[in-house]
């Protein structure tokens, strides 16, 4: 249920109603815009008496939401969410881009990629440390020696640094991460989502190979219902019958999601692909459709990559795609 607060009501009166909302057991959000305040009621609302509500002269409106995501919903939240990390920002019409390897192999490799793909206009250093790989003897990922090695990157460029969490054990060793990523395969882990929910670090959540948009966001909702509303959503691409790329990537994703919730919405073209000539144009087919971001992977010798060479850009053809990225947003 949302209660819609008419303009400029007396802050002491909406905090009135918001205990006596509270007294009854409910949770409430508090969503306060340059217009309009929402608050958006949590829990059994089955005994809300909404003509009550109604009638109060500093109501506008009352409304049931009949999806089970609340947090995450835009009638919750009517305006867009800004994920700040650092001086960066993402969402409300501020486009990110972020780029590096799919793993970090050495230092000489991280600290290259990440003053190629700076220079080259990319806001956040992307970088696996824990790998999560279908195959038990494929290169797992350097781990916590990794984790330092974007850190030093990070000290090189000033680059934030974005790299996915696997396990509630490991949460130590982020603390000092820019950005907790949530890979495809943990999406619906939601021990680990509680976890992070109580954290005070952005996450950005990435769609599994074969969810619903209603179950990534009721994920979403895991974290942001812990106490963590800095969520980033990704869309990297879904399992179809399709046996030409590695995924297919779902670009309705983006304009949907959109409608529904309020939080940024970036795209993963290298993983929906698994093809490197495919990531430009899946790239600048998801900034025509409103994405908040991209994430790209980069490597400086695909070919000798330890992990997912395939479907890396080289930086030279990264600094290619980020101009013709920004050229399109410019007519946009």
């Amino acid at each position: 249920m949302i209660v819609v607060m008419k303009q400029n009501v007396n802050e002491d009166r909406q905090n009135q109603l918001i205990d006596w909302l509270k007294g009854m057991g409910l949770g409430v959000h508090v969503s306060s815009g340059e217009y309009q305040t929402v608050l958006g009621l949590i829990g059994d609302t089955s005994k809300v008496d909404m003509d009550l509500i109604a009638s109060l002269d500093i109501v506008e409106s009352v409304k049931r939401v009949t999806e089970t995501f609340k947090c995450c919903n835009r009638k919750f939240h009517p305006e867009d969410t800004v994920v700040s990390v650092g001086d960066v920002k993402i969402g409300g019409g501020n486009f990110a881009m972020i780029a590096g390897p799919c793993s970090v192999e050495s230092e000489d490799q991280i600290v290259g990629i990440a003053k190629a793909v700076k220079a080259a206009g990319a806001v956040l250093l992307r970088g696996g440390a824990f790998k999560p790989r279908t195959s038990p003897y494929d290169f797992q990922g350097l781990k916590a020696t990794g984790l330092e090695l974007l850190k030093i990157a990070r000290a090189e460029t000033g680059l934030p640094i974005v790299t996915e969490i696997m396990s509630i054990a490991d949460l130590p060793l982020f603390d000092d991460v820019d950005v907790l990523q949530v890979g495809a395969r943990n999406m619906q882990n939601f021990d680990l989502l509680r976890e992070l929910g109580r954290t005070n670090k952005p996450i950005l959540l990435k769609r599994g190979l074969a969810n619903t948009l209603k179950e990534l966001l009721m994920s979403a909702e895991y974290i942001m219902a812990s106490g963590n509303e800095q969520v980033i959503l990704c869309e990297r691409g879904i399992r179809t019958f399709s046996d030409y790329t590695r995924n297919t990537l779902d670009v309705s994703a983006v304009p949907m999601l959109h409608e529904l919730s309020h939080l940024p919405v970036i795209v993963d073209p290298s993983h929906a692909t698994g093809i490197a000539r495919l990531v430009p144009p899946m790239a600048m087919a998801a900034t025509a459709a409103g994405a908040d971001g991209l994430i790209i992977e980069v490597h400086n010798d695909p070919m000798h990559a330890l992990c997912d060479g395939a479907q890396s850009l080289k930086p030279d053809e990264f600094e290619k795609l980020a101009a013709k990225v920004n050229q399109l947003r410019g007519i946009l």
